[in-house]
């Protein structure tokens, strides 16, 4: 791996999965070693792997796991025995397209009757994994291109190699970026309720030695007022077919804030984040979680005794806060349903 791409969270090593345990960081790096789709979907649902590319990449070793046992057991009727587990992966988290739409690959592969499914699934599961490490590589260069020398950008949550099959989708052009001498610090959010800016990205950054300051998510307006950033670029966990964009809560007010500020907003993901069947983003299904990630932090209640909370995972940023769609197919700009359409052509 290059030098600034030293991270894999998702590996497949003989006949099972390893997963690097994303709650333990950055104090710990602790692998997972997952042999069931039972347990891959624990870890989905219990953010042991987070990042809607990486949950599609782990949902399909997950699959796989899960035909090899049933195909053993089972040789005459293994696929009519694999529907419950392709619910339970299914539905381990709800907002981010990444996850149906790697299922679906696997499950097309299922349906056809090959000699040697087990190998053929092997190969697609790989091969997804992959391929997203070569889009991301791809989208790197091509959100690089639009980045002019500049003293900093700002991003939101996670979207480098732990959120993705390696290198990242705003993370891989911030790398790219800051490779090529046009970045001179990256300012990261600590996305609260788990800490994901502060616990992952700056752990990412930091091993790559890129410069990283924190902020509150409350200082970025102040922070752009200043004229410190002219970027910021997140990711998504899914794209409606309009151009709405679904992402960790605190994305939309990021960009109403850059708007206002005449700062750009830059939003990387593969064309698997798009999903064409869901026409706005009033249509994506947002998880909630549980209360006790806001009146906790790690075992400590830092919140008044019975007072509740609402945590919702995601919010969804209108298409035209969106000034630019990076895909590894091409860049939209200003993206809405005719543009997202004929960017799926090419």
């Amino acid at each position: 791996m290059p030098p600034n791409d030293t991270i894999r969270a998702v590996e497949w090593k003989d006949n099972h999965l390893i997963l690097l345990d994303q709650r333990k960081l950055p104090h710990a790096e602790h692998y997972l070693q997952i042999y069931s789709a039972e347990d891959t979907a624990e870890a989905i649902r219990n953010m042991v792997v987070r990042g809607a590319p990486a949950i599609g990449i782990t949902a399909a070793y997950g699959l796989l796991m899960a035909a090899r046992k049933a195909f053993k057991q089972y040789p005459h009727d293994w696929r009519s025995r694999l529907q419950t587990d392709i619910d339970v992966l299914a539905a381990s988290r709800p907002t981010a397209i990444n996850l149906q739409w790697a299922l679906q690959r696997m499950v097309a592969a299922i349906d056809e009757q090959d000699p040697e499914p087990i190998n053929t699934l092997m190969a697609l599961a790989q091969r997804i994994h992959q391929e997203d490490i070569e889009a991301n590589h791809r989208m790197a260069f091509l959100g690089n291109e639009l980045i002019k020398p500049t003293h900093g950008v700002l991003t939101h949550c996670n979207t480098g190699s732990l959120a993705t099959g390696g290198y990242g989708t705003a993370l891989g052009v911030i790398r790219t970026a800051y490779s090529e001498g046009k970045i001179e610090q990256v300012y990261a959010d600590e996305t609260r309720p788990w800490w994901q800016g502060s616990r992952l990205t700056a752990w990412e950054l930091m091993r790559d030695k890129i410069p990283t300051q924190l902020i509150c998510e409350g200082a970025a307006a102040h922070l752009m007022k200043l004229g410190k950033i002219s970027w910021v670029l997140v990711g998504a966990d899914r794209i409606a077919a309009n151009g709405d964009v679904a992402n960790k809560i605190g994305t939309y007010s990021l960009a109403v804030l850059a708007r206002f500020h005449s700062v750009r907003f830059m939003v990387v993901a593969p064309t698997s984040t798009i999903d064409m069947n869901t026409p706005t983003g009033e249509q994506i299904p947002i998880e909630e979680r549980s209360p006790e990630e806001i009146l906790n932090v790690g075992q400590q209640r830092i919140a008044a005794p019975q007072v509740s909370a609402w945590n919702p995972a995601f919010d969804v940023t209108p298409s035209k806060l969106v000034d630019i769609l990076v895909t590894e197919k091409g860049i939209v700009v200003r993206p809405d349903n005719e543009k997202l359409v004929s960017l799926l052509q090419r």
